[in-house]
């Protein structure tokens, strides 16, 4: 029996010496975002203000619920609002140690910012000078999907909608156990996989806030079949897994009360008592502590195993990626098959044109439509450096951007085989034919306004009815979280350099999504920081890389301006003519903001049905991003959250930066120029590339 004992001992102290191990594993953000907004000064009231809602935060880490909200200060500006929220399953050490860890790491990646949001795979922590509580906001902090996909994706998400519903439903209603408002949920797949699910919200939300925000973070799941995937909103998050990623026994619902029976026959008590030993304990009573002991020092086992191997990939993606050979075979396409499925390349399959080459549309043998992208010869890539590049490009999937399906690579053809985009570009649902015309009298004042007139009139009304308000709103919104995944979310920290309307296309449902984000990259020059070849298009590039050929996040953040503004407005920022004593777009929308009178710039086609805070907010962004000082401009996360949230506080804008009217004064002597015009000539039904290089 002392044996026993000793065995007993010896497994407590395993196992509690596994679980620090794991508890103090020191884990890295998924995300965290501190807008360049608002900042305060080191010896600010709000500094101080700030230190003690953090110190209270830390102190309170450790309460069952896993979430606690609170504020420091009385005045204005100067009051700090805070919380943190654990994930559901967690212990309240482990829910400590992570809120510990948010409150230094927040104060070192956002220094002297007055809002930020940290958030880990065990919690969540934000803070604000504006009061966050029991406000959904359903700004998306992180998507991510496992790369991985199941064998019959038709059969997995009619399962996974239902689970996502049910859990949506259950989670927004709060636990009257626990306090939180949490759910998970298992359900079978196949004969030998299990589909793992959970939601949660802040507990302060109500129930219909939280649902509204689950949805909103479901719409935000990989719909492709993925074997995994996660959006995390900064109200609300959901996730799903073909693995348990949460701790079953911790959410398991609690057993039923026992039932008094009565005392066993004198028969049956002599034999219990002569099973016991000396000590008085049970061998059924050590069994049933020791085997719970043993059960969770495995989970803390995998658990640990499984943290360490997913930090070991994160950093050595690219070397796995590329050493995939089997991937780089499963997306090669044999040139027989591109030749019969655009009828050899057939005139007739012609959908766009530009400097990277000709875009033709195809039908594979299984019925399904391509858009096929014959590259010109001059890319510089060797064979296999070309392949390496299509293999990273094609990992990165967003539900706004263009998926590249594969390539083609035989003698001296280099093809790239995307997927088939049913609706034209943004820029002919925004311009059109008329919009085209108007591009060759633009030294024409009568012929222009004869042409602009007939434009505002003539256009057809039911393009008009798919670009409404509400449509434009939800194409800027789906650009930005495309882009702020390009730049910070991505495999890859790819920079677009050709942002523009017939770069964004539009799928059945007009969804935005952005083409052409790996050109320059596999064009080269994409690295450095400073390039002797400008790429890009007349009227969206920003001034420093087109005076200096210094390009960086920043610049897509401009490209990005120029095109919320036109999208605002109707109007080409390329092709705009002379009004009210502006000379450019930008120049006619900051005339409109100095005189209060933003709404002016909008599009005539809108009426009445528009928001004008969304439609205010949304100049002041674009105004934001134009700016001459790349400096001054935000981030897309920035962006996102700007777009998102009626609770962050934006600078004034600056006068935006000078827009050049000539070629020649744009590039000086020493640099290339490979600039796009800006025709926007509707060619195609998939307009996948339309950059039309022109020399010098």
């Amino acid at each position: 029996m002392v044996m026993n004992f000793n065995i007993l001992i010896f497994l407590l102290v395993l196992c509690g010496n596994i679980f620090l191990i794991f508890s103090q594993v020191i884990t890295t953000p998924l995300q965290y975002i501190c807008p360049n907004t608002t900042s305060y000064s080191p010896n600010s009231t709000y500094n101080s203000n700030l230190k003690v809602l953090l110190s209270s935060l830390s102190s309170n880490a450790s309460r069952p619920s896993g979430f606690y909200n609170s504020t420091a200060g009385h005045t204005g500006s100067d009051v700090a609002y805070g919380l943190f929220l654990c994930k559901g399953d967690l212990s309240p050490d482990v829910c400590q140690n992570c809120v510990s860890r948010a409150v230094k790491d927040i104060l070192e990646r956002c220094p002297k910012r007055k809002i930020a949001i940290i958030c880990y795979d065990e919690c969540l922590l934000r803070y604000s000078n504006r009061s966050i509580f029991a406000t959904e906001d359903v700004s998306v902090i992180k998507i991510l999907d496992n790369p991985q996909n199941v064998s019959e994706p038709k059969r997995l998400l009619p399962l996974l909608g239902n689970m996502m519903d049910e859990i949506a439903t259950v989670a927004a209603k709060e636990n009257d156990r626990s306090g939180k408002k949490f759910a998970t949920k298992e359900a079978n797949f196949s004969s030998l996989e299990r589909v793992y699910s959970l939601a949660q919200c802040t507990p302060d939300l109500s129930e219909s806030s939280c649902d509204n925000c689950l949805r909103v973070a479901i719409g935000n799941l990989p719909s492709d079949g993925k074997k995994g995937g996660r959006a995390i909103c900064t109200s609300c998050n959901i996730r799903y897994e073909m693995y348990p990623f949460y701790n079953i026994t911790a959410v398991a619902p609690p057993p039923p009360p026992p039932v008094l029976r009565s005392p066993p026959p004198s028969s049956m008590s002599n034999s219990t008592s002569n099973d016991r030993g000396k000590g008085g304990i049970a061998t059924g009573a050590i069994i049933s502590i020791v085997v719970p002991i043993v059960v969770s020092i495995l989970l803390f086992i995998l658990g640990f195993c499984w943290i360490r191997s997913r930090a070991s990939r994160e950093l050595n993606v690219v070397e796995d990626i590329i050493d995939e050979i089997s991937t780089v075979e499963s997306l090669q396409y044999h040139l027989n098959t591109i030749r019969a499925a655009t009828t050899n390349f057939s005139t007739d399959n012609i959908i766009g044109e530009g400097g990277f080459g000709v875009v033709y549309k195809g039908i594979l043998p299984d019925g399904q439509d391509i858009a096929v992208k014959r590259l010109s010869r001059s890319s510089r890539q060797g064979r296999e450096e070309f392949k390496n590049e299509i293999v990273l490009i094609a990992k990165l999937q967003h539900r706004n951007l263009v998926r590249l399906l594969g390539y083609c690579f035989e003698g001296d053809e280099k093809i790239l085989v995307y997927e088939f985009v049913p609706n034209k570009s943004l820029d002919y649902f925004l311009f059109g034919w008329f919009q085209s015309a108007k591009l060759y009298s633009f030294y024409c004042s009568c012929c222009y306004n004869l042409l602009n007139s007939l434009f505002d009139k003539f256009l057809d009304p039911e393009k008009q009815q798919l670009l409404d308000w509400s449509r434009r709103y939800k194409i800027i919104g789906g650009i930005a979280r495309g882009l702020l995944y390009l730049h910070e979310d991505s495999r890859l920290r790819i920079i677009h350099r050709d942002l523009k309307e017939s770069n964004i296309l539009l799928d059945a449902e007009m969804n935005p999504k952005i083409s052409d984000f790996g050109m320059a990259r596999l064009f080269g020059d994409q690295t450095s920081e400073i390039t002797s070849r400008i790429v890009g298009t007349y009227g969206y590039m920003s001034p420093e890389y087109a005076m200096h050929g210094q390009y960086s996040v920043k610049s897509d953040v401009f490209s990005f301006g120029v095109l919320l503004l036109e999208i605002i407005s109707g109007k080409k920022n390329s092709s705009f003519y002379q009004s009210d004593g502006a000379e450019d777009l930008l120049s006619y929308v900051w005339k409109h903001w100095r005189d209060g009178t933003p709404l002016n710039i909008m599009d005539p086609t809108f009426g009445e049905s528009y928001s004008k805070n969304e439609v205010i907010q949304c100049i002041h962004i674009g105004l934001l991003c134009v700016q001459e000082d790349a400096n001054e401009r935000p981030t897309m996360a920035s962006v996102v959250l700007m777009l998102s949230s009626y609770s962050v506080t934006m600078p004034a804008p600056q006068q935006p930066a000078f827009f050049f009217h000539s070629r020649s004064e744009m590039i000086p002597k020493g640099l290339k120029s490979d600039q796009s015009t800006s025709k926007s000539i509707p060619l195609s039904v998939n307009d996948v590339s339309i950059t039309e290089l022109e020399p010098r």
